[in-house]
């Protein structure tokens, strides 16, 4: 969406492009991830239903934002997202199930997790809502999440951000497509060139240091939220 905007395409498309090119990009990921068994799918059933929900109402709501303030909304959230990712959180296992209303203990292979839904149910709808309104995948907000508020590492994170992008990016494309903002040729176009960018970056992510990756999320949202402030008051 970004770069779409960069280059004089209106925001309402470029939203309604970059929503889908993202479906396309992840899903290409999804099946890479899958097949190292790094995606927590009830985690990702849950936080899914929820963003892509609200992402789908971000979308059709998305008219009654000046583009202004949807480009102003999409660079303080990239900011506030590279800022989390730099925390330093420490995983945790949790060796027995935790019996307190409004937590829910998930296992992945060897190690168990302990979700705090106070926190992530409200984040996920804020975060799938807005993502949906300013045509982005919300993974530069999910994976944060993930990692500060459910202590999962950093490659489970993105492998279960994954299909969330996905779902998320295919209803907020919905929401912009109701609205009949929908260029197909450019979207279809640069569908098939992000495929395989997923595939590559997915093989890549698991090949990272976790610290790493942290400090690549960090520094693109900061870039894109520069980038995209540069693009709203230097015109």
């Amino acid at each position: 969406m970004l770069i779409l905007t960069l280059f004089g395409i209106p925001i309402s498309q470029a939203a309604t492009a970059g929503q889908f090119i993202l479906f396309s990009a992840a899903f290409a990921a999804m099946i890479i991830f899958h097949k190292k068994k790094v995606v927590i799918w009830s985690l990702a059933f849950l936080i899914g239903g929820l963003s892509a929900t609200s992402a789908f109402l971000g979308g059709y709501f998305s008219h009654f934002f000046t583009p202004v303030t949807l480009k102003l909304t999409f660079s303080v959230l990239l900011i506030i997202s590279g800022i989390i990712m730099l925390i330093p959180v420490a995983e945790k296992n949790i060796t027995s199930k935790n019996k307190k209303i409004g937590y829910w203990t998930i296992k992945s292979k060897d190690n168990n997790y302990l979700i705090n839904l106070w926190l992530i149910i409200p984040i996920t709808i804020l975060i799938g809502f807005t993502s949906g309104m300013v045509g982005v995948s919300g993974g530069s907000f999910l994976v944060p999440l993930m990692v500060l508020g459910c202590s999962v590492p950093m490659y489970v994170a993105v492998g279960t951000a994954s299909p969330l992008i996905m779902v998320t990016a295919f209803t907020g494309f919905l929401g912009h497509l109701f609205q009949g903002d929908f260029n197909a040729v450019l979207s279809i176009s640069l569908a098939i060139i992000a495929i395989f960018g997923g595939v590559i970056g997915g093989k890549l992510a698991l090949k990272s240091r976790p610290k790493n990756l942290k400090k690549i999320f960090a520094y693109t949202n900061w870039l894109a939220a520069v980038l995209m402030l540069g693009n709203i008051f230097l015109r």
